[in-house]
C-alpha cells in the first residue's frame, strides 16, 4: 500500500467482539447503552417527526435551537450559566475528540491517557500521526498515577490530556488530586474532560470552565438520554474554543432527525431520566452479589460495573454463549447495569457456567 501511510497499517481499530447468538433473549450489555429503549409514547413523537421532516432541505447549520437547549440543560445540572455560543455539536463525541486532536495537538505534541480508558482517544490520535503517551492506573482504586504523568510531561511534549469523568471502564471519578493536578496544568495544555455518564454520576466540572479556559468538557446523548442511534455529541467550552472545533466539524455533520430527537429528549428529559434511582439501584445489587460470590468488583459512578473474577476470558466466553454480551477490556470486565430483567438473567447465567455461587 505504497500510496497510503505505512502507520496506519498497524493501526487497530475500535471493535467490540462479534458473538453469534440465534436465541432469545439478547442481552447486550458490552456498549453501555441504556438497556431500556425510550418509552412507546416517546418512540411514537419521533416518527411523527421523521414523518413531518422535509428531507430535501439540508440542516441548519448552527443549529442554533439545539445548542440553545443544550445551554439550558447544562444551567440546570451544573448551576453555571452556559451560553449557546459555548456549545459545540458533534456526529457523536468521536466527532468531537478528533476536532480536539486537530485542533489541539496536531504538529504540536502528543496526548496524555491513562489506561485502562477510552481507547478511542488513542485511535484517533494514531490515525492523525500524534503521539500518544499512556500512564498507569493504581489497581486499588484506578486513580492515575501523578508521578508518572509528572515525569512524563517533565520529558515529552503534551499538548492534550484527555480524562473521563466517570472513567470508562472502570467507573471511578476523578479524585481531589486529579483535579488538583489538571488544574495545575499550563494553559498551553488542552485539558479534555470527557462526562459521557455524567448523568449517572450527578457531578460535572463544568463550573470549572470559567477558570481554566484551557478546559472542555465533552457530553453525549447516548447514554442516560437514551439516543445512542442518533448520535449527537457536545462539547462545553469558552466561546473561542467553541469557534475553532465549530471551523472544524464538517458541514451539515448532524443530520436534521438526529438534532430535532436530541431537542425532544431535552424537552422531556425528566421522564427519560427518572429511571436513573433504578440503575443505581441494580448496579448496588450487581456489585454485592459479585463480591458475594468472591470477585474483585470496584466502585462505580457509571451505568456499568468493572470486575474481575480471575477467569475473565472465560467469563466472557460462557456468557456469550448463552445470550448475555459484556466487555473484555483493560484486564477485566465492564458489565453495563440494564434493568432488573437483565440482570436476573446475567446473574443466573453466570451460575450456570458455575461462576457464582
Amino acid at each position: 500500500m505504497e500510496h497510503l501511510r505505512a502507520d496506519l497499517a498497524a493501526l487497530t481499530p475500535y471493535t467490540v467482539e462479534a458473538v453469534d447468538w440465534q436465541g432469545e433473549p439478547l442481552d447486550k450489555l458490552d456498549a453501555n447503552e441504556a438497556d431500556g429503549d425510550v418509552p412507546p409514547w416517546f418512540r411514537e413523537k419521533l416518527a411523527a417527526l421523521a414523518q413531518n421532516l422535509p428531507q430535501h432541505r439540508y440542516p441548519d447549520g448552527e443549529y442554533v435551537a439545539l445548542k440553545t437547549a443544550i445551554a439550558a440543560y447544562v444551567q440546570t445540572w451544573s448551576g453555571e450559566a452556559i451560553a449557546p455560543n459555548q456549545v459545540a455539536l458533534g456526529n457523536g463525541s468521536d466527532e468531537l475528540i478528533r476536532s480536539v486532536l486537530i485542533a489541539a495537538a496536531l504538529h504540536r505534541g502528543g496526548i496524555l491517557v491513562a489506561n485502562p480508558t477510552f481507547s478511542m482517544y488513542g485511535i484517533l490520535a494514531k490515525s492523525l500521526g500524534i503521539p500518544v503517551w499512556a500512564i498507569a492506573r493504581h489497581e486499588s482504586d484506578f486513580a492515575m498515577d501523578l508521578q508518572a504523568a509528572q515525569e512524563l510531561m517533565a520529558r515529552e511534549t503534551v499538548a492534550a490530556v484527555f480524562v473521563v469523568h466517570p472513567n470508562s471502564p472502570t467507573g471511578n471519578l476523578l479524585t481531589a488530586a486529579e483535579l488538583d493536578w489538571l488544574r495545575s496544568l499550563p494553559p498551553t495544555v488542552t485539558v479534555v474532560v470527557d462526562e459521557a455518564y455524567g448523568e449517572f454520576a450527578d457531578t460535572t466540572v463544568v463550573p470549572e470552565l470559567a477558570a481554566h479556559p484551557n478546559w472542555i468538557v465533552l457530553r453525549t446523548f447516548s447514554k442516560a438520554l437514551r439516543l445512542a442511534a442518533c448520535r449527537v455529541g457536545y462539547a462545553i467550552a469558552p466561546p473561542a474554543t467553541v469557534n475553532v472545533l465549530e471551523a472544524l466539524r464538517l458541514p451539515y455533520a448532524l443530520p436534521v432527525f438526529s438534532a430535532e430527537a436530541a431537542r425532544l429528549a431535552l424537552a422531556h428529559r425528566e421522564t427519560l431520566l427518572a429511571n436513573l434511582p433504578s440503575i443505581y439501584q441494580e448496579r448496588t445489587r450487581l456489585t454485592q452479589t459479585l463480591q458475594g460470590w468472591g470477585w474483585r468488583v470496584w466502585p462505580s459512578a457509571g451505568n456499568f460495573v468493572y470486575a474481575r473474577s480471575g477467569r475473565d476470558r472465560a467469563v466472557f466466553t460462557e456468557l456469550a454463549a448463552r445470550g448475555t454480551l459484556i466487555r473484555h477490556t483493560g484486564g477485566g470486565l465492564r458489565i453495563t447495569v440494564g434493568e432488573k430483567p437483565t440482570g436476573d438473567r446475567l446473574l443466573a447465567r453466570l451460575q450456570e457456567c458455575g461462576w457464582g455461587i
